[in-house]
């Protein structure tokens, strides 16, 4: 059973530790926290629910939500957050936090306040496969996993070789000097938002194929836990947040096994708590001049 709680806890894990690299990107750069991510996520959602349901093949599907968010990021950085860029951080975060109820609300005008199912849109059907010691899991929760660690991997490639990934990280390590040097910041962040905005798209096709269900307030647990994973892996640490989303995951897994499930949405700020408690920068803080 403990076993079978890990491997559950981990599939659920890795996809919060990909939403929870958006919050870790965009604080990295800008030292804010963009509550609006995880409202990202939930548009993501609903995208491939209706490319999917346009009978559009499920990768071409998930290729269109993610440049759909990708746009989405962008413009959210450019219209919300740009002009407050000099401004204090409160000031940011309150502007995060209104565009977050915006696009609760607007995701509640265009497809109602009701929970939508999306696997019966899926091009396959979720199986179980038996493994030994009793252990099951579902061609889906394989799916999810070798997704989460193939985009986790390919974003860490991406920031250690790549020409644009090494002008992210000297724009998170030193703004003004990377200005200096030559590095456009403006595009960096952007860039930032929209590699966050896509990560999100993913996150919320595997949550909605997980849960097989999608709501405009979805963004409120799923957004919360993946919030956790990054102030629990060190908020604006890459690596941090992966481990931080796979911890939440398992610590979630085993709650409902042996505690009970009305603590569902709690168990993820417990964990939070007892780790802060302990090490109040977070398991793997990342060395800031903030």
């Amino acid at each position: 059973m403990f076993i079978q709680n890990l491997v559950n806890g981990i599939t659920l894990g890795s996809v919060f530790a990909l939403i929870a690299l958006g919050y870790s990107m965009v604080y990295g750069v800008l030292f804010f926290v963009n509550f609006a991510h995880a409202d990202v996520m939930m548009f993501g959602a609903y995208f491939s629910l209706i490319l999917l349901g346009s009978n559009l093949p499920l990768p071409i599907a998930i290729l269109c939500s993610v440049t759909m968010c990708a746009i989405m990021g962008v413009l959210i950085e450019f219209l919300a957050y740009r002009a407050l860029r000099g401004s204090t951080r409160l000031a940011a975060m309150t502007s995060a936090m209104g565009v977050s109820i915006i696009l609760q609300v607007l995701a509640q005008l265009i497809w109602g306040s009701g929970t939508k199912s999306i696997r019966s849109h899926l091009d396959f059907s979720v199986t179980q496969l038996n493994l030994p010691g009793g252990i099951t899991i579902s061609n889906l929760q394989i799916i999810t996993l070798a997704v989460a660690i193939v985009m986790m991997l390919g974003l860490t490639l991406y920031l250690r070789r790549t020409r644009s990934g090494k002008a992210l990280r000297s724009t998170a390590l030193d703004n003004e000097a990377a200005r200096l040097m030559g590095i456009n910041t403006n595009h960096v962040i952007s860039m930032t938002f929209a590699i966050g905005s896509g990560l999100a798209a993913i996150g919320g096709f595997l949550v909605a194929a997980q849960y097989d269900a999608i709501y405009p307030t979805m963004s409120q647990s799923v957004g919360n836990k993946a919030f956790a994973a990054a102030i629990l892996g060190g908020i604006g640490n890459i690596p941090g947040a992966m481990v931080g989303g796979i911890l939440i995951g398992i610590a979630e897994s085993l709650r409902a096994t042996y505690i009970s499930s009305q603590y569902r949405d709690a168990v993820a700020f417990i964990v939070l708590i007892l780790v802060l408690l302990i090490k109040p920068t977070g398991i793997m803080a990342k060395k800031s001049k903030a």
